[in-house]
């Protein structure tokens, strides 16, 4: 007589559980396994190859359109060489003195911004040249601590592959420097009517300066408070080495 098969035991509550978490855990590994070959594998190419499109691009394409405006994006990629030397030097004056020292992160900096922030009303960034190209280039604008940690993340990783002339070009070719106008060579055609590689230094200081806010602040027919800046950048230009 053929013995009866035993039934099969029903998954417990506790079995249920685990195997969900399981689940869950798996995904996010996963996840997390591809963003970071993803992210990665972007750095490394963009070692090599122009940025031909940002984020920030996208998004101010779609205000543009949201707005009844005509989407414009001028943005004309050019070796650092085809840069001139007073726009570098002005972007290290008037955003990231320590630029050529600190490996992604002036924490003094960050700790100063912070103090004024919370004893003044305007905010005040501390953002490295190396954090900025990190934003512009991978993620979106905004303050959240999502959006600053994948900045964190992104600046380290660009910090370890690409040296930091590498991050200077990237940063002077995708930056906003007026509302459609991307990189250094489209600003220098835009406001000056002049190729980056011609800029002089009060000039280059004009770009600099407006980079806080580029669509409300212009190098030319300036205000005063603009003037001024541009006055006092151009007079640090001098005393910044290009030691890449």
């Amino acid at each position: 007589m053929a013995k009866k098969k035993a039934p099969k035991k029903k998954p417990t509550n506790n079995t249920k559980k685990r195997t969900a978490g399981q689940k869950i855990f798996r995904f996010f590994w996963k996840f997390i396994l591809w963003f970071n070959i993803v992210s990665v594998f972007l750095v490394l190419l963009y070692k090599f190859v122009p940025v031909p499109y940002t984020p920030l691009m996208a998004i101010r394409a779609i205000e543009m359109k949201a707005a009844g405006k005509p989407m414009v994006c001028s943005h004309d990629w050019v070796d650092i060489e085809y840069i001139s030397p007073n726009l570098q030097k002005a972007v290290i004056a008037s955003e990231d003195g320590k630029f050529l020292e600190h490996y992604g992160f002036d924490f003094a900096s960050m700790k100063q911004a912070f103090d004024k922030n919370q004893n003044g009303k305007k905010i005040r960034g501390g953002s490295t040249i190396s954090q900025q190209t990190a934003k512009n280039v991978f993620l979106w604008p905004g303050r959240s601590y999502i959006r600053k940690g994948f900045e964190a993340y992104y600046t380290g990783l660009i910090e370890l592959f690409w040296s930091k002339q590498r991050i200077m070009e990237v940063y002077l070719n995708s930056i906003e420097m007026g509302d459609g106008v991307y990189g250094a060579e489209a600003a220098s055609r835009h406001w000056y009517h002049k190729e980056a590689r011609s800029l002089n230094r009060m000039e280059a200081a004009g770009i600099a300066v407006i980079l806080p806010n580029p669509r409300k602040y212009k190098p030319v027919n300036s205000t005063a408070y603009i003037n001024r800046r541009k006055a006092t950048i151009s007079k640090y230009i001098g005393y910044v080495k290009l030691d890449y």
